[in-house]
């Protein structure tokens, strides 16, 4: 028997239904914002990649050469395909723009608990505006979509103005390292790192920054920057909209992607693989030949936000299990047709079941049986069962409907 690879999952209806119920809580915050969606391609050329990450993210991507001798891949990632995108299609619209995307992505790496293989992002992506309000309402943006759908997590901000500061004088070589231990709040690695490079000084100052309480605080280590009226407004906008969250100028998530303002996201009940949101400024645009253009955004890990609400209540409407013997066929899908049309969740039974059978069969997912005999047929009626209550009327199929619809979800 065949097993899906490694890393990937089915998704049976009810869960389905659960997924799509907590994407679309997401979908309707977005659209409250202003955000469109859009869609990339599946799959792209190689370089879109490699061009921001380097060649060592080849390592994680499933990447294939097309009958034209292409190296393409499937998408690790969507950012950069909006970047792309904006770049081909987008740039005669006003700024800013505000898009939204919805995608499944792929990367190879070893599967666990909220990480595999394929995996689905919700994305936010604000591009052409370069200020404090911009920064701001990205960070809010992505709260308002997790706050949608109930999830409890903590939210994390930061920038990277503060830590770039007080590395301006450490081999670039060396600063993606220093930075990754201060991501990580590993103090002893930082410390170790340091000094081998001899910047053993200033591991008091840069472990000062992961434990500031607000933007003042940073200002005191590293001094006045110019970015500090920046820092300044996006912390007063949050604190003036009364968002939850905790400074962190530790936060680095990659010196190459991100230029200014950081943030993340962490679930409280994940373990070890937490994070749900992460996100900040990045500039893409530029390196994939158009303008160099501010961009602001954050991808949620939609599969991890799933772990961690469990069981989500999805729309559920009434079942109606439309039963009748073979010979009655062509009018039970007549019957069922009136109820489709009028909104509601319609099965015909297609075995060749007794009525007996086909009624066992419908108490286990229906919530009603509609049975149409020889009698009804010639009497223009159905006989509604409330598999429920175990009450059952003959009457009209308008009649039906209005008792199925009234009822609402069971």
């Amino acid at each position: 028997m065949l097993q899906k690879p490694r890393g990937t999952r089915d998704f049976l209806p009810d869960e389905m239904a659960q997924r799509r119920a907590a994407e679309a809580r997401m979908r309707e915050a977005a659209g409250r914002w202003g955000y469109g969606e859009v869609c990339t391609p599946t799959f792209e050329h190689v370089e879109l990649f490699t061009m921001r990450s380097g060649e060592n993210i080849r390592q994680e991507m499933y990447t294939f050469e097309d009958k034209g001798g292409r190296q393409m891949t499937l998408r690790p990632e969507v950012t950069a395909s909006v970047a792309r995108m904006f770049v081909n299609e987008g740039r005669s619209i006003p700024k800013p723009v505000r898009w939204y995307y919805v995608a499944d992505c792929f990367r190879y790496e070893r599967p666990q608990k909220g990480r595999y293989r394929q995996f689905w992002q919700f994305g936010v992506e604000l591009i052409g505006a370069d200020s404090a309000a911009a920064d701001a309402e990205v960070i809010m943006v992505a709260d308002d979509l997790l706050r949608s759908v109930g999830l409890d997590y903590d939210l994390k901000v930061g920038f990277l103005a503060p830590m770039k500061h007080l590395l301006a004088g450490v081999d670039p070589s060396l600063q993606r390292q220093v930075m990754g231990h201060l991501d990580k709040r590993d103090l002893e690695g930082l410390a170790a790192c340091l000094q081998s490079c001899g910047q053993a000084d200033l591991e008091s100052s840069l472990s000062g920054l992961v434990s500031c309480a607000d933007p003042e605080e940073a200002f005191e280590i590293c001094g006045e920057i110019p970015e500090a009226d920046r820092i300044r407004g996006i912390f007063s906008i949050l604190e003036g909209e009364e968002i939850e969250y905790a400074v962190n100028f530790g936060i680095a998530r990659g010196l190459d992607y991100y230029t200014g303002m950081v943030f993340e996201g962490f679930a409280h009940n994940l373990g070890a693989e937490n994070q749900v949101v992460g996100g900040g400024n990045y500039r893409l645009t530029h390196l994939f030949g158009g303008e160099d253009t501010a961009s602001c955004g954050f991808a949620i890990g939609f599969d991890r936000v799933m772990v961690s609400l469990g069981a989500v209540e999805a729309p559920s409407l009434p079942v109606v299990a439309v039963l009748a013997q073979t010979e009655m066929q062509v009018h039970a899908f007549a019957v069922a047709r009136e109820l489709r049309a009028a909104g509601v969740r319609a099965e015909v039974n297609l075995l060749e079941r007794g009525m007996g059978a086909q009624l066992s069969h419908a108490a286990k997912g229906a919530d009603y049986a509609c049975i149409v005999g020889k009698r009804e047929a010639e009497a223009g009626t159905v006989t509604l069962k409330d598999l429920h209550a175990g009450e059952q009327r003959e009457m009209t199929v308008a009649s039906a409907i209005a008792e199925v619809t009234g009822s609402g979800a069971r």
